[in-house]
């Protein structure tokens, strides 16, 4: 997951060792859940629910697998186990005018007002 996240063009991290291997599988143990996309025997994908707080932890696919629906896939995937849980609403934040932002508008998620520099989506479950 590390290398994966280490390796996208945008949103990228100012201090590298801020997420740690450990925290990866910490917040797995403690509150979420997470899924890949594997191409080849490879990981190069992951998303990661949070269940304590109904929200997206983090969604990324590595450069050279873009454009191949794998974030649509697992980003439905994340949502789909938390309104399965009993959540309504899920939410996520990324940063402002980025293909990420661009993303989730384009999957139907509400943009909310945030700062300067990262913006809010949610998405309410349809009865």
């Amino acid at each position: 997951m590390s290398r994966i996240r280490l390796s996208v063009a945008e949103n990228v991290l100012s201090d590298p060792t801020r997420i740690t291997d450990a925290m990866y599988e910490e917040f797995l143990d403690r509150s979420g859940r997470g899924w890949v996309a594997e191409s080849g025997g490879e990981i190069v994908a992951f998303c990661y629910a949070n269940s304590t707080n109904a929200s997206i932890w983090a969604l990324f696919v590595r450069p050279d697998h873009e454009g191949q629906g794998l974030g649509k896939a697992l980003l439905g995937q994340a949502v789909d186990w938390l309104f399965s849980i009993g959540h309504s609403r899920v939410e996520l934040s990324t940063a402002a005018n980025t293909r990420a932002d661009r993303f989730y508008a384009a999957q139907g998620w509400v943009r909310q007002a945030g700062s300067a520099s990262d913006v809010a989506y949610s998405l309410t479950r349809v009865e």
